[in-house]
Formats: structure tokens, sequence, C-alpha cells
């Protein structure tokens, strides 16, 4: 997995009306991007929900927060209207996206969680958990705060 220092690969990601955006065009501020497994699951639901909950607080950190699965455009659509999130959700067909990022699958089947907090093009913090997902919301938030 990208960690600390390492430059922003270049990715390619579908938004919301379907058409490929490339990752590196959405820097132009601090960003926090999260990789999480599937809309409406119980954990991707708590994340996403705390994301939603401080969001104010990384907009006062100066920073966007950027959700990224492999769901559909219009799956995403539904679970954003359904939790009021106020952030853009990509999708990542295919896993090109995760797997330039390295992130492993938990299991060797589940579709790993992990936030990057990146500024300038390069990640300044990275996380890896699968099954603590609010705690992906405090760390990033963290990070922002007190950078190293």
């Amino acid at each position: 997995m990208l960690q600390t220092g390492d430059a922003v690969p270049p990715v390619l990601l579908v938004d919301e009306r379907g058409a490929p955006v490339e990752l590196s065009g959405l820097l132009d501020r601090p960003t926090v991007l999260y990789f999480y497994p599937k809309d409406d699951t119980p954990g991707c639901t708590a994340e996403a929900c705390k994301f939603r909950d401080d969001y104010e607080d990384f907009t006062a950190a100066g920073a966007q927060v950027i959700g990224v699965s492999s769901d559909d455009a219009a799956t995403h659509a539904r679970f954003k209207e359904r939790h009021r999130l106020p952030f853009r959700l990509f999708s990542d067909p295919g896993g090109a996206a995760r797997a330039a990022f390295g992130i492993p699958k938990t299991l060797g089947i589940l579709p790993g969680r992990a936030t990057f907090v990146i500024v300038d093009g390069r990640i300044v913090y990275a996380f890896n958990a699968q099954f603590a997902p609010e705690q992906h919301v405090r760390r990033a938030l963290a990070a922002l705060r007190h950078p190293a």
C-alpha cells in the first residue's frame, strides 16, 4: 500500500455522470481520499455518515473528501441521497485505482478499506483498517490538523 511521501499515482475514476475523471484533476486542495468496499453495508454506511457528520471540520481545515468504491454511479447517487452525503463519490470499476494505491484485500476476498490524506499530489497520511471504519475519519482529520 502507498505510504506517506509517495506520489499519487495516475488513475481514472468514474464520476456521477459515468464520465472518466483523472484523479490528479481533483487534487486542487488538500484531499481525504477514502476507499471503501460497498455502498449501504453497515461499516461503509457508518464511515460515510461519520465523514458527513464531521464534514464541516474537513472543510474548515481546507480539505475536500472523496469516497471511492467499485459501485456504479446510480448506486452512489442513491447512497448519497439516502444518507445526505455532502461529498463526492466516484466509481472504480474493475478496481484499477484501488490496485494503483496498493490496497490489500481483507481475508483475501473483501475490497480493502483505506484512507489517504493528500497534499500537493503527495500522500501525507495513509491508514488501512477494514474493521475500524470510523477511525478513518478521526485519523484523517487529525492528520490534516497536525501534519507530520
